[in-house]
């Protein structure tokens, strides 16, 4: 068992889980992942490692309720536990070397970025951080991109903070602007994910994107974590998550994303059924 020992809500739709993990504290590395398991029913499912503190022993977990097992863990509450927590899986991201450096985060993919930004700084590198969100609520970790960061630029849809537009348009400028970034890294949906690679692919700037596709054993054997990165099969569970972004097939992934939407619906109806206490049978 895995005790929870801080729960944070980052706006509505977000959640912030720190647990108690001294073994996959101690090896973690930004771009990684756990699998975990909230209770002997529930089912298996992938979280990126969005911090770890291997004095404390503590892994950070952010995840948006959106299915039945993130709905299940977002009721849990400080001194609960998690009754699987496995990892660090993955590969770990490989940021050494880099002297510049664009880390761009989409939604809840922030969560993502903020460990890869905390990384790139930590090892002396020079980070724009780039984060887009639909409104301003929904803005998350804004003074702890700041923290990591050389510069942050935050922007929203409908532009209720200020600085409407998407983070590609302020990717074009910066670079447009005579920043020369070793390395670009986009975290977030798929479809942001492929504009921002489309963009870097025409100033020859190396990408990095991370694949989250359905997993479920996390080592490989279950194949359902394919993804085709130039042209080749790979698993996004022990080749990834990284990528090259100017090689990843989102269309094939997007596609893949969607199969079974009609599953996961189902499933979550029936949680809230049980919850409501009716019988769904």
């Amino acid at each position: 068992m895995f005790k929870i020992i801080k729960k944070q809500i980052l706006n509505p739709l977000v959640k912030l889980l720190e647990v108690e993990a001294p073994l996959v504290a101690k090896k973690a590395e930004p771009g990684q992942f756990i699998i975990l398991r909230v209770c002997e029913e529930g089912e298996r499912i992938p979280l990126t490692i969005a911090d770890y503190d291997r004095e404390k022993g503590t892994i950070t977990i952010i995840f948006q309720e959106v299915g039945k097992t993130t709905k299940m863990l977002g009721n849990l509450e400080e001194g609960d536990a998690i009754l699987d927590f496995v990892g660090p899986l993955g590969v770990a991201s490989h940021l050494e070397g880099v002297k510049k450096a664009a880390v761009i985060g989409g939604g809840l993919g922030t969560a993502i970025a903020f460990p890869q930004a905390k990384k790139l700084h930590s090892l002396g590198a020079k980070v724009d951080t780039i984060a887009g969100f639909r409104n301003k609520d929904l803005i998350i970790l804004e003074q702890e991109l700041n923290s990591v960061s050389d510069k942050v630029f935050i922007t929203t849809d409908d532009g209720s903070n200020g600085n409407k537009g998407f983070v590609t348009d302020v990717l074009k400028k910066l670079i447009e602007d005579g920043n020369k970034y070793d390395l670009v890294i986009a975290i977030g949906p798929l479809i942001m994910m492929k504009v921002v690679s489309n963009l870097t692919k025409q100033y020859g700037i190396k990408t990095i994107v991370s694949m989250n596709p359905v997993m479920i054993d996390g080592t490989g054997m279950c194949g359902g974590c394919r993804v085709t990165v130039g042209g080749k099969t790979k698993f996004a569970c022990v080749d990834g998550p990284d990528f090259d972004g100017h090689e990843v097939d989102f269309d094939e992934a997007m596609r893949r994303q969607l199969m079974y939407k009609k599953e996961e619906k189902e499933s979550i109806e029936k949680h809230e059924c049980r919850l409501r206490g009716v019988d769904d049978a």
